[in-house]
């Protein structure tokens, strides 16, 4: 397996993860934070006696921010976790996550699957009444990939990872990735050819130099804040996008004509 390439069970997670969300008064709770690549795991659970008075995982959902894997990871501690006794529960690990999901990449493997360790401090939470907050300092030996499904499939026919001829773009809603000053200029430029420029960012403000900022401000340009693009759809050319709103916990699609991720400076 390439370091990049994922199951199709990691897929399966991925675009549909399970138990997404959060418990009203949970009995424990477990967050998981890696400073160095920025996944967040969250899990909550709920849990009652079974007939013989033991601990059971009744309920449980989780909140994910970070990559596809990350998803994935998340997604699946929690469907193996519901319904097993709190001592079981204890003892699932990220090689049994990630085995679960027909395995994961090398790269992957530190960086986010950290499901099993926020498993463990909901569940010593709600035992112990300890801290549920849990900083594991792992180290990436690469960036964090993130997942655009559809992204490749789609160069030539929409997709755009270099500067396009802009007056190709002329009308067409085009839909440009904060990847830092270079795309948010590119996206004010565009709107001397079309009115249907769209800029999404993670960032909860404005994003770019203070200069840039003022820009978007007086310009046309209509930015997504705390988002990111899941994946590109269509049937020969670009049609739609996926995208996720973190702010609200919510995909939608977006019907536009063209991206233009600027990854690579």
């Amino acid at each position: 397996m390439k370091s990049t390439q994922y199951s199709e069970k990691v897929m399966e997670h991925f675009r549909n993860p399970r138990n997404v969300g959060v418990i009203e008064n949970p009995d424990g709770v477990g967050r998981v934070g890696n400073p160095v690549c920025g996944d967040l795991m969250e899990v909550f659970i709920k849990v009652k006696k079974d007939e013989k008075g033991e601990d059971v995982i009744d309920d449980i959902k989780f909140r994910t921010f970070g990559c596809g894997s990350a998803v994935a990871t998340s997604s699946m501690v929690t469907e193996m976790a519901k319904g097993m006794k709190l001592d079981d529960a204890y003892k699932i690990t990220r090689t049994d996550i990630a085995d679960e999901l027909d395995g994961l990449p090398p790269i992957k493997m530190h960086c986010s699957n950290l499901g099993a360790d926020a498993l463990k401090a909901a569940i010593d939470n709600y035992r112990l009444g300890t801290n549920s907050d849990v900083e594991i300092a792992a180290s990436c030996s690469v960036p964090n990939l993130k997942v655009i499904l559809g992204l490749e499939e789609f160069i030539g026919k929409g997709v755009y990872k270099k500067v396009p001829e802009l007056s190709e773009l002329k009308d067409k809603r085009v839909l440009v990735l904060d990847y830092g000053d270079r795309s948010l200029e590119l996206a004010l430029e565009l709107t001397k050819y079309t009115g249907r420029v769209i800029v999404l960012t993670s960032a909860k403000s404005m994003p770019g130099s203070q200069e840039v900022k003022m820009k978007l401000k007086a310009s046309d340009v209509k930015v997504l804040y705390q988002s990111e693009l899941l994946e590109v759809q269509g049937t020969n050319d670009v049609e739609k996008v996926v995208i996720l709103d973190h702010d609200e916990e919510e995909k939608y699609d977006l019907y536009l004509d063209s991206v233009i991720i600027l990854d690579e400076e």
